[in-house]
């Protein structure tokens, strides 16, 4: 197979954070707006991501759409991962955090073990790819929880914790760029971290102003953002086709 990953560009950066606050604003549209509960929106989510997993480790090569629903599907299901452990099992979101950050570690280690590598410019064989999703969506269930807990449990703020992550995202950018900081490393942390930004803005557009929130509502700020991820994605798709056209 080809890489089944796009490349690292402002492109995928911007996408990424839109798709991981559609993964919070997404699950809260579906849980409490149309009123499914979670148990309920995890379950459908469940099915549509396994369903469109299939559909993305069955392509030999990257196909740009495919891809980013995936991605947009892994971070609703990863914010729902967190939400029903805490909602519902009673798990701290400090205990939640350390627990993800723990798997997420084992998750690379036995990544590491199996292939010797974490790069994702060689996702070219089904075992990598698995690998890569099962990353991801320990990520963004990590993001969650680490997100909900600077902005509720320590009582931040949605505006003030996305700033704190956006200033740690500078602070791994300048890791990398500045000092030649390994890049592997520092594309994980990076990933890692934009999924509580994103979960922080996504709470900052979409919750109440008496929660501390611009009172946009889940249903605006995700259709706006989905709206913005299905026009970079096209632009993306034409561009690639442009460039392997003769």
């Amino acid at each position: 197979m080809l890489n089944k990953v796009p490349e690292v560009t402002i492109w995928f950066w911007i996408i990424k954070v839109l798709a991981t606050t559609v993964g919070e604003t997404g699950a809260d549209f579906m849980s409490v707006t149309l009123g499914f509960g979670l148990p309920g929106t995890s379950v459908v989510m469940a099915v549509l991501l396994t369903a469109m997993l299939a559909f993305q480790v069955t392509r030999r090569r990257y196909v740009p759409w495919i891809y980013w629903v995936t991605t947009v599907l892994v971070s609703i299901v990863g914010t729902l991962i967190t939400d029903n452990m805490v909602d519902n099992l009673d798990v701290t979101l400090s205990v939640a955090t350390a627990g993800f950050a723990v798997a997420l570690v084992a998750a690379f280690a036995a990544w590491y073990a199996s292939e010797r590598t974490l790069s994702i410019h060689t996702i070219h064989t089904r075992r990598r790819e698995l690998f890569y999703w099962a990353a991801i969506l320990l990520t963004f269930a990590l993001g969650t929880a680490a997100g909900d807990l600077a902005a509720e449990r320590l009582a931040l703020g949605y505006g003030p914790s996305a700033l704190m992550f956006a200033a740690a995202i500078g602070v791994v950018a300048l890791a990398r760029y500045g000092f030649r900081a390994n890049a592997i490393l520092t594309f994980w942390l990076a990933y890692i971290l934009t999924r509580p930004l994103g979960a922080s803005l996504g709470d900052l557009l979409s919750q109440a102003p008496a929660d501390g929130g611009m009172g946009l509502g889940t249903v605006a700020t995700s259709g706006l953002f989905l709206a913005v991820i299905a026009g970079l994605v096209s632009y993306l798709t034409l561009a690639r086709r442009e460039a392997v056209s003769p």
